[in-house]
């Protein structure tokens, strides 16, 4: 699977669908730096068990149709949100509907999860 097709794909769409052991899960994410990026727990997305696997099958599917693009696994990291302040912004920006935007940043440190999905296939 190329890499320029799933940054396409993950461009076009601003969800994404998870395969996790509790079952597949819809998701808000963005794209940055050849990955996928998502907040988890502390109030945003509850995706369980996310930042305990290894690797995860993720799904990308058509604005348009919600025909199924690109499905391939991805390397599941926990970031550091000292050290990546630049993903931290572009994940802040778009987050829709928060109902304390100035304030995500500070409590995403305190109560969430910032995970990288880098595709490996």
């Amino acid at each position: 699977m190329s890499l320029a097709l799933i940054e396409d794909a993950a461009k076009r769409s601003s969800v994404l669908w998870v395969v996790l052991p509790e079952g597949t899960r819809l998701a808000w994410h963005v794209w940055h730096d050849d990955a996928i990026y998502m907040v988890v727990g502390g109030g945003e997305q509850n995706l369980p068990g996310l930042t305990a696997q290894h690797e995860i099958e993720v799904v990308l599917r058509s604005k348009d149709n919600g025909a199924q693009l690109v499905r391939f696994p991805a390397a599941v990291e926990v970031v550091d949100q000292k050290t990546s302040p630049e993903v931290v912004a572009a994940l802040a920006k778009e987050r829709l509907n928060a109902p304390d935007a100035a304030g995500l940043p500070a409590r995403w440190a305190r109560r969430s999860s910032v995970v990288r999905l880098r595709p490996t296939g």
